[in-house]
């Protein structure tokens, strides 16, 4: 337990048993030349209550050097029918790029020994060590939230010049599924309330938090009491079947050519804690946060941080990885304008992806190319605003794309291009 917890928040499986994935294609072409592949993910076993942190690694994931559109994900069972959120609450799911070492998979595969011979390959964002590694990613609300990127923007993987010679590139899922059916408090089991998990009785004393101390016994609820295998608490005499569940994931992509525009990713999280050492920034993610209990406040509950970026860029895409209670995320300039703002999608029915009271969208920015320019060095704030109730686990995760600020300035081609690479 104590190893465990000290691997942050999105890599708490990391070292984990290596898993194969099962594939499922349906190779697809639209007249504008994208094209989509739909895969299944390894399965994972869950029952009432339980709790699946996994790192699923080696991915099947397209080939070659190409330009990601786009990247879906909904959670399935083994029919591959939706599954609703209020019986298989996806917390979070993160793909990470990394490489491997060839002379090294074969190793790896019998060992399951992954601490050599694998290099993980990041965002540009801020965040400190291995926090916020991934490049897509969002929770519950991935059935609403479109991953698409316009016009000849793409993000650019599978480029031979750049993967170090002797390695492969790979993709890792890195993901949380509760499943809720039959718990005693459903909503406070998905915010992963400590007091509502069956934990260890020496818990506290053996869980250490991001900075490798000892979790304090104020630690109400989050990531640290939601690890692999454990439990919430179910109501008296509930009994239910266990079930395989799977991601399926749907990938659009385009083959590379001069035409494509490369975008860089940048995760910016609103709970970041940063500090100057100089004229050096240092970042203390912290992922999650805890909304105290508030009985006189009406007013909303709002996180802030000043975050110095080193790359600007044009932005071409924004969104955010928001939980239930959130009013919306915003990411202003350094002169006060604002960039982006993401509001929430509540379900109001029964149906997957329309799950009443459950996050099921955030709104994406796309601004005009070329409009919002992000400078060197500029300090952008991102600010998260949830509901004023108690609430554990809570998360600001803002996920920008933007264009090197110094490239030439693509999207001014001819229409028929424009249109072609739509």
């Amino acid at each position: 337990m104590a190893t465990t917890s000290k691997v942050v928040m999105i890599s708490l499986s990391i070292m984990m048993m290596l898993f194969s994935t099962t594939l499922s294609v349906v190779l697809e072409f639209d007249e504008n030349h994208i094209k989509s592949t739909t895969f299944f993910s390894e399965k994972v076993e869950v029952g009432p209550g339980k709790i699946a942190v996994k790192t699923l690694f080696d991915i099947h994931f397209p080939k070659g050097h190409i330009g990601i559109k786009s990247f879906d994900v909904e959670v399935v069972d083994e029919d591959g029918n939706f599954v609703p959120l209020y019986e298989a609450y996806l917390h979070h799911w993160f793909a990470v790029k990394y490489i491997e070492n060839i002379t090294m998979s074969e190793y790896i595969k019998q060992s399951h020994d992954i601490r050599n011979g694998i290099e993980y390959e990041r965002n540009d964002g801020a965040c400190q060590g291995f926090l916020l590694p991934h490049y897509w990613g969002l929770g519950g609300e991935s059935q609403g939230t479109s991953s698409n990127l316009p016009g000849p923007f793409a993000v650019e993987v599978g480029n031979p010049t750049k993967i170090k010679h002797g390695f492969t590139e790979k993709w890792l899922f890195s993901i949380m599924l509760i499943d809720t059916r039959g718990t005693h408090d459903r909503k406070g089991c998905t915010e992963c309330r400590c007091k509502l998990m069956n934990l260890p009785k020496d818990f506290y004393n053996v869980t250490t938090n991001i900075n490798g101390q000892l979790l304090s016994k104020n630690y109400k609820g989050g990531l640290f009491c939601c690890q692999d295998n454990l439990q919430c608490k179910l109501r008296n005499g509930f009994k239910g079947p266990t079930r395989k569940l799977s991601l399926k994931y749907k990938i659009r992509w385009v083959d590379w050519d001069e035409h494509q525009v490369p975008l860089k990713f940048y995760i910016l999280d609103s709970a970041d804690r940063v500090i100057s050492n100089g004229s050096t920034p240092i970042h203390d993610c912290q992922v999650e946060y805890k909304i105290p209990r508030n009985h006189d406040n009406d007013f909303p509950h709002v996180k802030k941080a000043n975050i110095p970026i080193t790359k600007g860029g044009y932005l071409i895409h924004g969104t955010a990885h928001m939980h239930t209670g959130v009013v919306n995320i915003t990411l202003y300039g350094q002169d006060g304008r604002v960039l982006c703002t993401s509001n929430p999608k509540y379900g109001i029915g029964k149906e997957a992806g329309n799950e009443n009271g459950y996050l099921v969208g955030m709104s994406v920015c796309n601004p005009k190319p070329g409009s919002i320019i992000i400078k060197d060095g500029e300090i952008l704030t991102v600010e998260s605003i949830y509901e004023n109730k108690f609430r554990t686990g809570a998360m600001g995760i803002s996920t920008f794309t933007w264009q090197n600020i110094y490239q030439k300035k693509i999207w001014k081609f001819d229409v028929k291009l424009f249109s072609y690479l739509l």
